[in-house]
């Protein structure tokens, strides 16, 4: 029983372990954006055609702008090879229309080895889901699903790998980069499933199930995650901005934004209201760990929202940028923190009850 209880507790341990790392890799992530170094190496996923990116241009040969971009071109024509012949034409025919693969991307130290770390972190958060998928092995003969789990997270972690050589190889392309930190977030919530399923037992509130607050939180989790994602549309939109601007002159940013920002900035207002109303029938089930939980929620997206009006009024300053982005993950995070645990709570309370005859 000890050697179990050992188990249980080292995927707990090495689960949450993981989860945390997954988010700090979204803020680097972030970090990446703000500073524009997302092609500090053209190439995946090698930089610069070394597994150590070079400290000086003259490292490189003098013709690495045309040799970069022709590889880049030649990837997304295998890639556009292979959509043609899954019947999604369309979106083959995009990766060519748009002239962000075109674009040379000269060397700059700085940018880099930013991106090169994030690189570095990301492999290292591959070697924590493996590590987590090992120590889920214990639990095939107790709860398959959390084997399961960890399983689907350590395969998709590695789709993320493929799907930012893409975005590499496409130069930014828009919709990978979203599809890219959907991804994201998919990852870390079915790891905050798995260490949460595993420890099921030990969440002692007993709550009256209730569809409302289920359908609410729910909904809450569904329209932060599209959010998200609009919010990622807009950052696309900043960075294209700022290429036509050469980066000058940053306080007229948002004035050439979009309608993604406009639905953005407007659909925040119909998420705080939501946030409101959850937090309400959360904090009448008069539990302290659903309270302590709800009350970070709302922190996270009074926070989102002062982040919000400050890049939208004081020309989106480039710190504020990975901190808007971070905070919006673990808003989600904690809403499907909230749902997974209300879910077992309640359930506990319904499950039928052995008699035992005195």
């Amino acid at each position: 029983m000890a050697s179990k209880s050992f188990q249980y507790k080292r995927f707990r341990n090495i689960g949450l372990l993981t989860v945390f790392a997954v988010y700090f890799l979204i803020l680097v992530g972030g970090i990446v954006r703000s500073t524009g170094s997302g092609m500090g190496c053209p190439d995946w996923p090698k930089c610069f055609g070394s597994w150590v990116p070079p400290t000086d241009v003259s490292q490189l040969p003098e013709d690495y702008l045309e040799v970069y971009k022709q590889k880049r071109i030649e990837k997304n024509e295998k890639l556009a090879g292979y959509l043609n012949k899954l019947g999604f034409e369309e979106l083959s025919a995009s990766i060519f229309s748009h002239p962000s693969q075109f674009i040379e991307t000269e060397f700059n130290v700085t940018k880099t080895w930013i991106e090169y770390i994030n690189r570095l972190v990301g492999v290292l958060i591959g070697f924590f889901i493996l590590w987590t998928l090992i120590v889920a092995v214990p639990y095939l003969k107790k709860d398959k699903t959390v084997f399961y789990l960890s399983l689907i997270s350590f395969i998709l972690v590695g789709v993320q790998g493929w799907l930012g050589s893409i975005v590499v190889s496409t130069n930014l392309l828009p919709v990978t980069i979203t599809v890219h930190m959907a991804l994201a977030l998919i990852i870390v919530a079915i790891l905050q499933y798995a260490v949460v399923r595993a420890h099921k037992d030990d969440i002692t509130a007993d709550l009256s199930s209730s569809t409302k607050i289920t359908g609410a939180l729910w909904l809450l989790a569904i329209i932060t995650f599209i959010q998200i994602l609009i919010g990622t549309q807009v950052r696309e939109e900043v960075d294209l901005v700022a290429y036509m601007m050469n980066g000058a002159d940053r306080h007229l940013w948002v004035d050439r934004l979009g309608l993604s920002f406009y639905i953005h900035r407007s659909f925040s207002i119909i998420v705080l209201a939501l946030h409101v109303y959850v937090a309400v029938l959360l904090y009448n089930l008069k539990s302290q760990k659903f309270n302590k939980l709800t009350t970070l929620m709302l922190s996270l997206v009074g926070a989102e929202i002062i982040l919000g009006v400050f890049m939208a009024y004081f020309a989106i300053p480039p710190v504020l940028q990975p901190l808007h982005l971070t905070f919006a993950a673990l808003l989600f995070g904690v809403q499907f923190q909230l749902l997974i645990m209300y879910y077992y709570a309640s359930n506990k309370a319904i499950k039928p009850q052995v008699a035992v005859n005195i």
